[in-house]
């Protein structure tokens, strides 16, 4: 039976980092817009006379030119259905412009080639915020490197959107702005307090929970100058410890600080223990393979040269022992389970 044998040195880990990485104020955020619309100028690569609503479309679009025709007469596969979707950046003015994604919602097989008709794109209260049109562009080639394209039916028309009505936020009037932590971590919502109301000598800051950061504007500062100090501030950031697992292309993506608490665990034909002490022993005729794995003589025993254990650690030694990505994946599902990683364990 095959045995890993790893040891832990527990340390905690934190990063300076600016109040902007780590924060949003409360408001300042993207709006997301759609639109439906045709796509014109395709080589019979549109929709067939079995997409109605495209026929219907089409219909309708000439009879606002003073052209009747029914749906049934049009045979035309030079037309293709689309959503039109988009996000509205804060602070957009009339005239901006801007790129939007441009989706078939019909059979067409291309939107290669084609232009996009006007778009009226509506946010969710109804009104209509910009105006789209232009022509459609495909990117992406095959894994051969033929002009085949990957995502035919998808496009993008770049600065395609103009803004014509603008989402108001009034900042310079306001005497209070709140902070919105991209993850909930009451550590994190303190040392931004404490890091504001230090350079202000003040208390201008008050972490109202593990997300929310409520601010008070200075009385020589208008908001838009406090705001732009309060970004600009250095904190110490403790970030959230993730891993990410891919269970379809058998992908892990782990920090390398990720600590693992002391445990046994058999899976197959492999015994893992890990255990706490503060150096590495290292058996005699053991070879190292690099600046953190040694191997014994047996070859089925690895050593941390550094007595710090970590997933990074794990991970590299079951590759080692030619554990399948399958085999890893489990382990580090099982050590969840276990309470042996405390991180947490997302799954895609």
């Amino acid at each position: 039976m095959k045995k890993i044998i790893l040891f832990l040195l527990i340390c905690s880990v934190t990063y300076a980092t600016k109040i902007s990485d780590v924060a949003s104020i409360v408001g300042v955020r993207d709006n997301q817009i759609i639109g439906y619309s045709l796509v014109v100028g395709l080589k019979k690569t549109g929709d067939g006379t079995t997409s109605k609503f495209t026929l219907q479309s089409i219909a309708n679009m000439l009879k606002s030119m003073n052209i009747n025709m029914k749906p049934v007469d049009i045979k035309s596969k030079n037309v293709a259905a689309v959503v039109v979707t988009a996000s509205l950046k804060p602070f957009a003015r009339q005239g901006d412009k801007f790129d939007i994604t441009v989706s078939s919602i019909g059979d067409a097989k291309s939107l290669e080639g084609g232009t996009l008709l006007m778009t009226p794109l509506k946010g969710v209260d109804g009104k209509i915020y910009a105006l789209a049109q232009g022509a459609v562009s495909i990117g992406g080639k095959n894994d051969k490197g033929a002009g085949t394209l990957s995502h035919p039916t998808v496009g993008i028309v770049f600065d395609g959107a103009v803004v014509e009505r603008e989402i108001n936020i009034d900042l310079y009037h306001q005497k209070y702005a709140t902070l919105s932590l991209k993850e909930s971590n009451f550590q994190n919502s303190v040392a931004i307090q404490k890091a504001i109301n230090a350079l202000y000598n003040t208390q201008v800051a008050v972490a109202m929970d593990p997300r929310s950061i409520k601010l008070k504007k200075p009385k020589n500062k208008s908001m838009v100058e406090f705001l732009a100090e309060v970004q600009d501030i250095e904190m110490d950031y403790q970030p959230k410890s993730k891993i990410i697992i891919n269970e379809r292309t058998g992908t892990i993506i782990a920090g390398v600080d990720i600590e693992i608490k002391p445990i046994i665990l058999t899976h197959g034909d492999m015994t893992i223990k890990i255990k706490e002490q503060k150096t590495a022993a290292q058996p005699d005729g053991s070879m190292v393979v690099d600046k953190d794995l040694v191997i014994g003589l047996n070859e089925n025993e690895i050593y941390t040269s550094k007595g710090t254990t970590t997933v990074a650690n794990l991970v590299r030694s079951l590759q080692k022992l030619g554990a399948t990505p399958k085999d890893i994946i489990s382990i580090l599902e099982a050590m969840k389970s276990a309470g042996s990683i405390s991180a947490e364990l997302k799954v895609i």
